[in-house]
């Protein structure tokens, strides 16, 4: 972790600096968290080589448009990088619609909705965590317009890499079907939706630990699975 003196100025302030305090006194888990994504990041990559392009195939052969999704999002002290997913809707969908999809969006591929059931569309995202832009665990990378409506409290989710999953990520999987009869699904979630996130995402925090982050992957394959089993 940077020293607090070196933090961007934005999150400076007494709410963040209660989160710091508890994450400073955490150094061996956050050597722990990185080591993990490392080793299990690179293990992935060779496991899922052929998958992942297989699916790449199959996502050119279904639409028009790149085989990546690469918005921009916000990670670990602000800092904004494009996120790597499998597209899974039309092409320059973000510019005829809101940034969060909801439940039966007419955006969404026919390839897109099968990989979006298992979450095939994340599986890029294991170059993000070995750029260090992300981990395995972690708050899940909002758009700018999103982050700049965060709280002061909501801005110590800054103090750690984004994450590919989180308690908050497997409370919310269904996140597109709460948004669907929204009229205003930008509002909705900036208002509803997220402020509920994060007190799961802050109490992580406040909770971290190494072993708590291996749980949540467990819990996020075993949800998964159990959504895959429910289509049988």
């Amino acid at each position: 972790m940077k020293k607090w003196d070196d933090l961007p100025e934005f999150m400076k302030c007494d709410e963040v600096k209660v989160y710091y305090d508890i994450l400073s006194r955490k150094k061996g888990s956050l050597v722990l968290k990185r080591i993990f994504d490392i080793v299990v990041g690179v293990i992935l990559l060779i496991l899922l080589a052929i998958p992942m392009l297989v699916i790449a195939v199959m996502i050119k052969m279904d639409s028009k448009g790149p085989v990546f999704y690469r918005q921009e999002r916000v990670t670990r002290y602000g800092k904004k990088f494009r996120i790597h997913k499998f597209r899974t809707m039309v092409n320059n969908a973000d510019k005829i619609g809101s940034a969060v999809t909801v439940g039966g969006d007419s955006r969404i591929t026919k390839v897109g909705s099968k990989i979006r059931d298992y979450r095939l569309d994340e599986l890029p995202q294991v170059f993000d965590v070995l750029s260090g832009d992300m981990s395995f665990v972690g708050t899940r990378p909002e758009a700018t317009k999103y982050v700049e409506k965060y709280s002061n409290e909501m801005l110590a989710t800054l103090l750690l890499p984004a994450g590919i999953t989180s308690e908050a990520s497997i409370r919310y999987k269904d996140e597109a079907e709460l948004l669907d009869l929204a009229d205003d699904v930008d509002r909705a979630y900036i208002e509803k939706v997220l402020p509920e996130k994060m007190k799961y995402n802050l109490q992580s925090i406040k909770n971290f630990c190494f072993v708590i982050d291996v749980h949540v992957m467990i819990k996020t394959l075993c949800a998964v699975l159990g959504k895959e089993k429910s289509h049988e």
